[in-house]
């Protein structure tokens, strides 16, 4: 069994003691939001460092209950230490996972954006098959999803679509759906039935606040223009469509609600967002050595998975893991397993890196 850094834990447990005194004492308001996230974050870890330690005291007595000579005390303690060994195997388990370094964005929402790649009109029609698999999926987590900018595609689904999926968690689960996914059918399009692939990119973001990224007013123009919509009752005859160009580094960003102010909120959302995100490619980049255990790289261009319709089966080939389960994913029922099984992979990538 995998030994414990002791130091560690015992660092772990004195600051959450300290800061549970600090919120019972009346934390200054400046500080007491801070400390009770810190509170909020630690709680898991602790709980199960004090369950390890008390698990470790059991062991010990009955360990000494063992080495007594009566044998039917001698009996009951074998059968206790068998059972603590048990408890003290998943307990450390679980700590070493949870002193993983923590990805700070995990907690965030996220933005999401799917775009119609090769494959013409029925790339279009997958995107919008993703998306609407990604919003049964944050429906069946609570979470909620809201379209911020869309281009539909002619036949159906679209060319382009950008949601915000707010909840806790979301970017943890959802970070691992960046990258090309490539769907094998017959498109509804093609009367000779004949299989044909295509594909979309998706591109998971999270969410930022002011705070996390500084975007100065100097490095930004923003450009207002006419919407296009899709016609009749739907085209929108104002000059409210707003595009924002980020000048440092040539991001664009546009959105064409009805409202130019609600536009140009949101547009300022997905900059930032993408901003954030290229900053930490950045970092991610530097420390490429560290990367290499871990599961997808979350580049677009990285095919990730493909669907295949005729034999419903999906493929996720970073870990060459298929399901036969291609309508119970695509309604989001299923997601989770490939999902889960991509976090199970990249934690026991960062355990054995950690063991190097």
């Amino acid at each position: 069994m995998p030994t414990l850094p002791q130091d560690k834990l015992d660092a772990l447990e004195t600051r959450f003691d300290y800061i549970e005194a600090a919120l019972a004492g009346g934390a200054a308001p400046d500080e007491l939001a801070r400390l009770s996230k810190e509170h909020s974050d630690l709680t898991e870890i602790v709980g199960a460092i004090r369950a390890y330690n008390k698990a470790l005291k059991d062991r010990a007595e009955a360990a000494a209950l063992l080495r007594s000579g009566e044998r039917e005390l001698a009996e009951m303690a074998q059968a206790e230490i068998e059972t603590l060994d048990e408890q003290l195997e998943t307990l450390t388990h679980a700590i070493r996972l949870l002193l993983l370094p923590r990805d700070a964005a995990d907690d965030k929402s996220v933005i999401l954006e799917i775009r119609g790649g090769t494959g013409g009109d029925e790339a279009a029609l997958f995107a919008g098959d993703l998306f609407r698999m990604y919003e049964r999926y944050a429906a069946g987590r609570g979470w909620k999803v809201s379209v911020m900018e869309e281009s539909p595609g002619e036949m159906g689904g679209f060319k382009e679509i950008i949601a915000n999926v707010s909840g806790k968690g979301a970017y943890a689960r959802l970070k691992y759906e960046s990258g090309v996914h490539r769907v094998q059918r017959v498109p509804a399009t093609e009367g000779s039935g004949r299989i044909h692939t295509s594909a979309a990119t998706v591109a998971v973001l999270p969410e930022v606040e002011d705070i996390d990224i500084d975007i100065r007013a100097e490095d930004i123009r923003i450009d207002t223009m006419r919407s296009s919509g899709a016609g009749g009752q739907h085209v929108n005859t104002t000059d409210s469509a707003v595009r924002i160009t980020h000048l440092p580094t040539g991001i664009v960003v546009t959105s064409a609600l009805k409202s130019q102010h609600q536009n140009r909120a949101q547009a300022m959302v997905v900059l930032r967002a993408r901003l954030y995100e290229q900053q930490r490619a950045e970092r991610d980049n530097a420390r490429s050595a560290e990367r290499k255990g871990q599961v997808g790289s979350g580049d677009r261009s990285e095919r990730i998975r493909t669907y295949n319709f005729p034999q419903g089966r999906v493929t996720d080939h970073r870990i060459n893991l298929t399901l036969y389960k291609l309508d119970k994913v695509m309604t989001g029922e299923a997601l989770d397993e490939l999902i889960e099984a991509l976090i199970t992979e990249n934690q026991a990538a960062q355990l054995a890196a950690m063991e190097q």
